[in-house]
Parts: structure tokens; C-alpha cells; sequence
């Protein structure tokens, strides 16, 4: 190497420490100098404090989108979780990770050990954990800003009436509770003290079903005639000792737990009501799982638009989520419709000459994440939810209609109301 040009340890102690620095200094400036300067495709604009990026993609390509903006956690919305089931364990505390304006504050079980060990799972503190018994001392935690209600059905009225009188926004999970009049009460205790009630319909934030209700209501596919909607499972011989199969918790079998998803999705995919429904249920004899609520259910629903929907849900037959829409001019197929995860949506129809399968490609969304995100929205912007209230009162109302088709053998007429989603707030956006 030339001397002129030897840079080593020994040449950096004569210099000094200060001389050294500046040399490296001066040298990594002028390597800068070569390099050719950013631009905005790859840095980015700043707007709102969000970062977004121009489309560096070709035409043909899926667009990359633009980085999740969550909000900085003083300004998410506190979540208390009520009930720490499986599915508290094992969805929607998790779900917390993928939230953008929402976070887990505090924790409420009737376990004192389960408790203490999710507490310190997810670092809440035990100052934010709750009994039963004390639940309404949370109005006096003002990091708690909604709840998240997920005990067993017929609980839900004493815990979201006793949410609102405590000044806390409610989440709660489907099915509402187990009465059309329950439903029209909770509803009325939440507007009496002037908090939010949400129902955690969950597929109506959830990707691919929300993508099928946009190509529903556009037509794109043409009318909508038929669908089929299937929500099976099977369940353990000790199945008669958990709580779904106790109708004084549950309010009924399999229709409430896993067919409300077929009822439900149906209603919100078109955005009509029922104006007919005629059903038949079965329970195996001497089956101790049966002894108080259902096995399986048939129902059928005729819309306005003369859409039929036929549906079948039961806890007899092996899992299956499957949903199929028969359109005018196409044919969907969604497998794993209903399930957390994992749903896969392909679209039949005519390409010139040929009857052609397409896969269409969505990008997984988490359902739980989406639903709390949605209610810390609403209650940041003071929005009325996507899926209210008195949209669980009217799933009630069709199940109450479905079990009395069912019991005489002759179909139930109703009254539709004159336009689209009467019993739902504003579309949600929900970000994928």
C-alpha cells in the first residue's frame, strides 16, 4: 500500500483522538457525496404523522400499500377483558398485539389464580384486576374506556347493563344474550347512560366477507339467488357439563352458539331482512348433551329481494365453515367461512368460451383485531358502531321466529324494514 495512503492503527494514535474523528468524519462526508440523493419513493412523505409511500410496483402487480400508522399508546382506547375463557385466552387477548387504537388495561375473571397468571402474562397490573363481585369499582379506573364482555350468553345483560351504569363502553359477544327482550333492555340501560354498545360480529370485519358483501350489493356478479351456509361441529362425550350445553346459560344449542354466524352473515352480505323463515331442529334421544338444548338445526330465509338462504348447523357433524353463493352470472365458494382464520374464497364463472375457477387473493386480516379496533373508532370519533345493539336484538328476534318454525312445522312470516342495514351504523373501515 502506498504511504502516502497508509491509514493504521499507529498513524490514528499520532494523530489523536480528535484528529482521527474528524478524519473519519470528512471521509464518510465525502463517500455521502457520491451517493445519488433520496427521493420520496424511497423515503416516504409524512402526513398526518403517518408515513406513505408512492407505488413503486408496476400496473400489473398488487399494491403494496402503505405501513400500519397505529396510534401512540396514551391515545389507544383502554380495553377491560371480562371472562377469561378459551376465548379470551386463546383470541382475543392475543388479538391485542395487532391492534392499531386499542389496548389491554385491565382484567377481569372469578379465578383468582387464572387471574394472577394472566395478569402477569400480559402485564396488568394488579391494581386493574377484578372479581365479579367488585366488578363495579372499574368506574373508578379511568384508564378503562370500554369492556369486552365475553361470558357465557345469559350473563351478557348483567354485565353490560352494570358496564353502562359504571360510564364504560361495551363490546359483547354474540350471541347478545339469549331474548329478543333481553336485547331491547341492555340497549335501552346503554342509551340511558349514554354509552356505546357493539356486538362482536366479527365476520363483518373480517376480509374476504367483506370484499363477497361488496361484490353482493354491486352486482357485480349479477342478482344474488341462493347461498347455502353451513356451520358445523362435533362435540366430546362430556359435552352436557360445559356451559353451551345448560340452556340457563347458553338459551339454546347449536343455533345461538354457531348458526347465528349463518343467520348473521346472510343478513349483512345483502343487507335485507327476512320476510320468511321456515326450519325443523333434531336432537339425538337420550343423549345427555341434548337434554336441555339442540343438536341440529335447518332453517331457510326468503328476502325481499326473493334471495333465499338455506342454512344448516349442528354440533353432530364433523367441522365444516362453508359458504356458497349462487349468483346470476357466477358461482362463490368460500371454505372456512366462519373460522378465525383461514378462509379461502374462489369464483366460478364463464371467460369467453369457458367455465373457469378463480382464486381470489385477500390478505388475511385478524377479525378479533379488527371488531376492537372498530369500537375504539367509534368511540374516539363518537361514530355509532357497524354492528350495534339493536343489531343483536333482531338476531334474536329471527332465532325466536326460527325455534317457533321449527316447534309448529309451519313457516313465520315477518316485516322487513324499508331500506338496507336498518339496524347497523355506518360502514366500518377496517384496515387490512
Amino acid at each position: 500500500m502506498d504511504d502516502a495512503v497508509a491509514f493504521n492503527r499507529r498513524n490514528l494514535l499520532k494523530l489523536g483522538a480528535a484528529g482521527a474523528t474528524g478524519m473519519v468524519l470528512s471521509t464518510a462526508k465525502a463517500r455521502a457525496e457520491t451517493y445519488p440523493a433520496p427521493t420520496k419513493v424511497d423515503t416516504g412523505i409524512v402526513e398526518d404523522g403517518k408515513v406513505t409511500f408512492p407505488e413503486w410496483r408496476g400496473p400489473d402487480e398488487t399494491p403494496s400499500g402503505n405501513p400500519s400508522a397505529p396510534l401512540p399508546p396514551e391515545e389507544r382506547v383502554g380495553f377491560a377483558v371480562v371472562a377469561l375463557g378459551r376465548l379470551s385466552l386463546e383470541e382475543i387477548l392475543p388479538a391485542f398485539a395487532k391492534t392499531k387504537k386499542s389496548k389491554l388495561v385491565a382484567l377481569v375473571s372469578g379465578t383468582p389464580e387464572k387471574l394472577s397468571a394472566v395478569a402477569k402474562q400480559y402485564g396488568i397490573s394488579p391494581n386493574a384486576c377484578y372479581d365479579y363481585e367488585g366488578f363495579d369499582a372499574i368506574k373508578d379506573n379511568p384508564d378503562i374506556k370500554a369492556v369486552y364482555v365475553v361470558l357465557p350468553n345469559s350473563m351478557h345483560r348483567e354485565y353490560v347493563e352494570r358496564a353502562a351504569k359504571a360510564g364504560k363502553h361495551i363490546l359483547c359477544e354474540k350471541p347478545m344474550s339469549v331474548s329478543s327482550a333481553d336485547g331491547r333492555e341492555m340497549v335501552k340501560v346503554c342509551d340511558e347512560h349514554n354509552v356505546k354498545l357493539m356486538i362482536a360480529y366479527r365476520i363483518q370485519y373480517e376480509a374476504n366477507n367483506l370484499f363477497l358483501a361488496e361484490k353482493v350489493r354491486s352486482q357485480a356478479y349479477g342478482r344474488l339467488v341462493g347461498m347455502s351456509a353451513i356451520n358445523v361441529q362435533t362435540v366430546a362425550a362430556n359435552g352436557a357439563e360445559q356451559w353451551r350445553h345448560k340452556k340457563a346459560l347458553a338459551g339454546g344449542g347449536s343455533l345461538p352458539d354457531i348458526g347465528l354466524y349463518c343467520l348473521n352473515t346472510a343478513r349483512f352480505l345483502t343487507g335485507e331482512e327476512p320476510v320468511e323463515v321456515m326450519a325443523t331442529q333434531y336432537s339425538p334421544p337420550d343423549d345427555p348433551r341434548y337434554a336441555e338444548v339442540e343438536e341440529t338445526v335447518s332453517f331457510t330465509l326468503r328476502f325481499p329481494s326473493n334471495f333465499i338462504a338455506n342454512c344448516l348447523t349442528s354440533y353432530g357433524a364433523r367441522d365444516d365453515k362453508h359458504q356458497r353463493l349462487n349468483f346470476e352470472k357466477a358461482t362463490v365458494d368460500m371454505a372456512n367461512a366462519y373460522k378465525y382464520e383461514g378462509q379461502s374464497l374462489t369464483v366460478t364463472e364463464l371467460d369467453g368460451v369457458r367455465s373457469v375457477q378463480k382464486k381470489v387473493e385477500i390478505a388475511p386480516n385478524n377479525q378479533f383485531a379488527a371488531e376492537i379496533d372498530h369500537m375504539a373508532t367509534c368511540i374516539i370519533e363518537n361514530r355509532k358502531p357497524r354492528t350495534p345493539g339493536e343489531e343483536g336484538v333482531q338476531d334474536h328476534v329471527l332465532m325466536e321466529a326460527i325455534y317457533q318454525s321449527a316447534r309448529t312445522g309451519a313457516p313465520v312470516r315477518l316485516q322487513s324494514p324499508p331500506r338496507l342495514d336498518a339496524f347497523r351504523g355506518p360502514p366500518a373501515s377496517v384496515e387490512l
